[in-house]
């Protein structure tokens, strides 16, 4: 078994190493030590440069390194191969700190906490209740509900919004063009999961602000995007930040990455800014999922994650 392994501006030892501990029959081969392409059988990859998928003529699996796979689908040169993508436990876990987290820290005003700290100026002042706060989630996978459960365990009013309809016990569900709508309307803090699609792309836009709840116990509308940079427009923030439609954000995905040190986002008030670290993937929590996945395939039984490539996730 021969792996070629491609995950652009990582430490690309260790994760070899960790797929030889879960695969110790592979041999695992990195882009500058591949031989010849023929002989390799699955794909490790994040980010491969364009054409190098295409290049392994005899591939029967690609697994992406991580939860996202749109970058993979902007190859026109993708061979037509399963794709699995991590769907982990401990990926899921770590997005839903995240999105906790950051909820948090607009809801408790933290950032003004932090500046009047920096003036040393004490300036006491009331929180709502969590319960007060409308929190909605786009995105109802593996991640969103995930999200949900949590911010519904610390208190918040949550309500969430997917493609296509979903009955969920106890949660108030929206969809379609319609439902997004309905859903902004009621939001006071909006998280977006979604994945990158034709559908998504651009969405978080100054209309989109425009239709959020600007009213809430929160001053105005808050978004925060750990789902992909392409579904935001980014000077779009700038904008809604800096006239007021939006009082805050939490950005952890990005147009363009990493994030240009020209970019207004940078600067902006109540705007928080994370390097795409949201949901990091762990090396060994990561190859012992996709490990699971080529063992599988080899064994003539049905991947766990294979991608829904019209759905894009």
């Amino acid at each position: 078994m021969k792996i070629a392994l491609f995950a652009k501006d990582w430490d690309h030892e260790i994760w070899a190493q960790r797929i030889r501990d879960e695969l110790p029959q592979a041999e695992v081969r990195g882009p500058h030590n591949l031989g010849n392409p023929s002989e390799i059988d699955y794909a490790f990859v994040w980010k491969p440069d364009a054409g190098f998928l295409q290049s392994l003529t005899n591939l029967k699996v690609i697994c992406s390194l991580g939860a996202g796979v749109d970058f993979l689908f902007a190859d026109n040169t993708l061979p037509n191969v399963p794709v699995v993508r991590v769907v982990d436990p401990d990926l899921t876990t770590r997005m839903s700190e995240y999105v906790v987290l950051q909820c948090l820290l607009h809801h408790r005003r933290t950032l003004h906490n932090l500046r009047a700290q920096t003036e040393k100026n004490w300036v006491p002042h009331d929180d709502v209740a969590a319960s007060e706060v409308r929190v909605s989630v786009l995105g109802l996978g593996i991640l969103g509900m995930d999200a949900v459960r949590k911010l519904r365990v610390m208190g918040y009013n949550v309500a969430g919004w997917s493609r296509s309809p979903k009955a969920i016990e106890g949660l108030s569900t929206f969809h379609g063009t319609d439902g997004l709508d309905a859903i902004l309307e009621r939001t006071d803090i909006l998280v977006s999961l979604l994945p990158h699609t034709p559908e998504t792309d651009g969405l978080l836009n100054l209309d989109l602000f425009r239709k959020l709840a600007s009213s809430g116990p929160l001053g105005g509308p808050v978004v925060i995007n750990a789902g992909r940079g392409k579904s935001q427009v980014a000077a779009d923030i700038v904008t809604a930040i800096q006239t007021g439609i939006l009082t805050g954000a939490s950005l952890d995905v990005f147009e363009q990455e990493p994030l240009p040190a020209d970019s207004p986002l940078w600067s902006l008030p109540n705007v928080i800014i994370t390097p795409h670290n949201s949901a990091s993937s762990s090396p060994r929590a990561t190859t012992s999922y996709l490990a699971r996945q080529i063992r599988l395939f080899e064994a003539g039984k049905a991947m766990e994650s294979v991608v829904d490539v019209s759905r894009g996730y």
